[in-house]
């Protein structure tokens, strides 16, 4: 799990971390999630700087339901949990880290930062998602 004790963190929003440490799916960025929604059944997270209370979960496509936690400074999915989903390789003599193989046949790749966390960057599926639904509704 990633905790920060600085104001801002350096991770970017639009980042995927891929956690060997975490055993949960924990999401900031609400615009990555749809069905936002509270839950019955709360988590309560520990880290390094303290404990969380998160009360929200949502669905990311193609994977499923995480808890949402606006207040958190990245996006992360569990390796443990991730590998119960999809298959998964790594070779550390390739550039591409860890390779997520979806039901589609393709991969996302979690590639390592220049600090060492492994990381999917969504942005362009972000602005492709926009500019699609910008075209459907054009069309209707």
């Amino acid at each position: 799990m990633v905790c920060s004790i600085q104001d801002k963190a350096a991770i970017p929003k639009t980042w995927i971390l891929l956690d060997s440490q975490s055993t949960v799916d924990v999401f900031s960025n609400a615009k990555l999630l749809t069905n936002i929604c509270d839950v019955k059944r709360c988590l309560t997270l520990y880290c390094n700087v303290g404990k969380a209370i998160i009360t929200k979960k949502g669905d990311l496509k193609g994977y499923g339901t995480v808890w949402f936690y606006p207040d958190g400074i990245a996006n992360i999915l569990s390796l443990s949990n991730v590998q119960k989903k999809h298959r998964m390789t790594y070779d550390s003599t390739l550039n591409e880290g860890f390779l997520v193989f979806k039901t589609d046949g393709t991969a996302r790749s979690f590639r390592p930062s220049k600090k060492g966390l492994f990381f999917s960057d969504v942005k362009s599926d972000i602005a492709h998602a926009f500019i699609n639904s910008v075209d459907n509704n054009k069309t209707k």
